[in-house]
């Protein structure tokens, strides 16, 4: 079924794969982009939306989403978290496979590809897991899970800790021209609830250095260095991490790495009180780490802004600090705290921003968007880089309340989002 023309009047186009910067239209038409920049013209029986004022970009994707199905969906399901995606801007988001059961078969991928059509949000593309059950002991039918849809693969929520496994995951994900999403951390070292430092000793819990997740960084770069299989690092955490990916992208080895908004944005210091809503996997860490992972996404050391969506019900999250589970929601606030903290402080342009949250994801994980060059799909995202709001838990499309920032204010924000020519989420008001 054909949808209704689109005409976006007069925004901001703002394309880093065109390099394009200019005020003008964007005309779409059968799900695909038909014309843009200047005064365009459209077909009778065309939506018409006034942009002015505001950014009409490439859709924003985001690589690293946890949506709970199967197996929690009284926490969150593939449909509640594409919704809220496309609440936050994003019109394409790659589900993890730490689910119950993860998603390791052809037939899992068959499922989430499923019910992200059938939801009809944000697109949603599964990852794949490296091992079977999670388990890091023996590789999964990589082929047949590509075959099926898989766009990466990663045992996130745990590393994969055997380096022969590793390496031969690297292997055949070259054969595959697909990503290794590696959860960084060594599990000797990561039996923690937080940083290891001042506000640790501080509040008496055991912590997690920096090392535990600098280890496997340097483990995995240097089996993509022997294999040449693509390697991405997720939710980079430390200053050490920027430095060592640095280091691996001067060599030449195929490596890129995500940061995620909390990680910009907070330090430890978000916890004291015990505040589990801060609570995650790597932990928030010290200023010095946060002006490392800023400095790293401004000169391209790190690739990609990412959410690592994480709900939890919340009674689970009123635990004591060290049995309350790791992550907080971020499809709905990734875009507000990325243009405040980093935008809005002069460390990156929008256009710079929206390579990250768009143009860059869509292009190492060859998924479709992008762009806003003709003949492309359409999925574009509209947001107001001036629009003050605060940050209302209860408002979240998500089934997740678990974020530090309820009641913070940010700047920027999604007005419209559409996937394949259709709009999916229009901000109310």
């Amino acid at each position: 079924m054909s949808v209704r023309p689109v005409l976006l009047q007069g925004g901001r186009l703002l394309d880093p794969s065109t390099r394009r910067d200019e005020i003008g239209d964007l005309l779409v038409i059968d799900g695909r982009i038909a014309a843009v920049g200047g005064r365009l013209d459209a077909p009778d029986g065309t939506e018409v939306l006034d942009c002015r004022g505001q950014v009409v970009a490439p859709g924003l994707v985001d690589v690293h989403v946890h949506l709970r199905e199967p197996g929690r969906e009284d926490v969150e399901t593939i449909a509640t978290g594409a919704a809220a995606a496309a609440a936050g801007g994003f019109t394409s988001i790659c589900a993890m496979p730490n689910t119950i059961p993860p998603t390791d078969t052809q037939s899992a991928v068959g499922f989430v590809i499923e019910k992200g059509r059938q939801a009809g949000f944000a697109r949603v593309f599964p990852y794949g897991a490296i091992s079977v059950g999670q388990n890091g002991e023996q590789l999964a039918q990589m082929g047949e899970m590509v075959a099926a849809g898989a766009v990466a693969f990663s045992d996130d929520g745990k590393p994969v800790p055997n380096s022969h496994l590793m390496r031969t995951a690297l292997e055949y994900a070259r054969t595959f021209d697909v990503v290794i999403a590696e959860h960084c951390e060594d599990m000797a070292l990561g039996h923690g609830s937080m940083n290891e430092g001042r506000m640790s000793a501080k509040l008496g819990l055991k912590g997690i250095p920096s090392e535990a997740e600098e280890i496997d960084v340097i483990r995995c770069i240097l089996l993509a260095r022997r294999t040449g299989g693509k390697l991405h690092l997720c939710h980079m955490s430390t200053k050490g991490s920027v430095d060592l990916i640095r280091w691996a992208k001067d060599q030449g080895i195929a490596v890129t790495a995500e940061v995620c908004s909390h990680h910009i944005s907070l330090t430890e210091d978000a916890v004291d009180g015990y505040n589990t809503n801060a609570k995650m996997n790597p932990p928030l860490r010290t200023a010095a780490d946060v002006e490392a992972l800023q400095r790293g996404v401004a000169d391209g050391t790190i690739d990609v802004l990412a959410t690592d969506h994480a709900p939890h019900h919340y009674d689970e999250k009123e635990r004591e600090f060290a049995d309350a589970p790791n992550g907080i929601v971020g499809l709905e606030t990734a875009l507000g705290v990325n243009i405040t903290y980093l935008v809005e402080r002069g460390i990156l342009s929008l256009n710079d921003l929206v390579l990250r949250m768009s143009c860059l994801p869509a292009k190492i994980f060859h998924l479709p968007g992008g762009t806003l060059a003709v003949g492309s799909v359409a999925d574009v995202s509209v947001f107001d880089p001036k629009a003050r709001w605060s940050v209302d838990p209860k408002a979240f499309k998500s089934k997740g309340r678990n974020t530090p920032y309820g009641g913070h204010a940010l700047t920027g924000r999604a007005t419209c989002t559409i996937v394949g020519g259709k709009i999916v989420y229009a901000l109310a008001g």
